[in-house]
């Protein structure tokens, strides 16, 4: 029998969401954290434009899913920051959404009580809250924009974004990016190629004009100037990896031909340590070979890190949750971060101000 219906066929019901204004109203950015903020996107826009010799360091758990573990792990890396600060600057990982490619827990936004109630207001809400927090201990902060709107509520409180594999070749993410207020990094596909990670950087450093929604929530065109600041990320993809030399000499050629830019960052986990989290200091140790060896266009690198090592999966009782373990990938502990990072910083003290 015809219903006559022919839209919202499988909508179950919509859910009005507080506008980013309100949102911002109750967790505002201002002051000496607005500060910290616009101070610390500088410096990675000067590394990048080669004015600040050090690299940078995306370093923290794959997600974030207990914020008292993030804030723990918080303190630690605001100490190692200031240690190695004369030649690597730390950016923290704090990744609240999550890409599947079928079904499986979608971060900390979308799911905070990680039982699929998806109570996304209080996740945004949470995330929020954690990121101005970091911010005012002067931590850098880093995110993957995943969801379209997000930004909006989120974005101006992060130093550093990726766009993932997933999300690369994908035109909604890089007409977003375009407007993004921050330095972005494309991760080459999932199938290890460089090419939607250079055509996104062409896309992005373009004006774009698209639907998408104002602070007050309102659908409206959204119109961009265009990102100077993106790079492609380095993460390996269909059981290849491409954190060395040739690969990253390929990926200088590539970008030259296309005019985009040489800035490549290396991602130590995902294909990279044939996702095993013990092969990123391995991975690491490569990378900074390299660079002792004379490269030039290797600014970033990224770690996956947690407080303890490995990964668990959620268990129906919360309480089972082992503390400091991540609920995503495996994450090498922060033992064995801190190591990696003091000795990244004495074999590249001396080197970087010369290169």
């Amino acid at each position: 029998m015809k219903s006559g219906i022919t839209e919202n066929v499988n909508i179950g019901e919509y859910q009005t969401l507080i506008t980013p204004e309100k949102l911002k109203k109750r967790l505002p950015l201002f002051g000496e954290t607005a500060d910290m903020v616009e101070n610390n996107r500088q410096i990675i826009c000067d590394i990048l434009d080669r004015k600040d010799h050090r690299i940078f360091m995306v370093v923290g758990p794959c997600s974030i899913h207990d914020v008292e573990a993030a804030l723990d792990y918080a303190e630690k890396l605001k100490k190692l920051a200031e240690e190695v600060s004369d030649t690597i600057v730390l950016v923290m990982r704090v990744y609240f959404e999550k890409p599947r490619t079928s079904t499986g827990w979608k971060g900390l936004i979308n799911d905070p009580d990680l039982n699929d109630t998806f109570r996304i207001e209080e996740g945004l809400h949470i995330g929020r809250r954690l990121l101005l927090k970091l911010s005012a201990m002067g931590l850098p902060t880093s995110t993957e924009a995943l969801d379209p709107i997000s930004p909006q509520y989120l974005h101006d409180i992060i130093t550093w974004s990726a766009i993932g594999a997933r999300t690369t070749e994908s035109q909604t993410h890089r007409e977003m990016s375009s407007g993004l207020s921050c330095p972005v990094g494309f991760k080459n596909g999932t199938d290890g190629g460089l090419e939607v990670a250079i055509n996104a950087m062409k896309a992005v450093n373009s004006p774009h004009r698209f639907l998408g929604i104002d602070p007050k929530g309102k659908v409206s065109i959204v119109h961009t100037r265009g990102n100077p600041y993106a790079h492609v990320v380095l993460r390996g993809g269909n059981g290849m990896q491409n954190f060395d030399s040739v690969s990253v000499a390929q990926c200088e050629g590539m970008c030259e031909k296309a005019g985009v830019s040489t800035n490549i960052m290396i991602d130590c986990s995902h294909a990279n340590s044939n996702k095993d989290y013990n092969q990123q200091p391995l991975v690491l140790e490569n990378v900074l070979n390299q660079i002792l060896e004379g490269n030039k266009s290797i600014v970033g690198l990224m770690i996956e890190s947690n407080l303890n090592a490995g990964r668990q999966d959620i268990p129906a009782d919360h309480r089972d949750l082992k503390y400091g373990v991540s609920v995503t990938d495996e994450c090498i502990d922060w033992e064995t971060t801190e190591r990696c990072i003091r000795e990244a910083r004495e074999k590249l003290k001396d080197v970087l101000p010369k290169r």
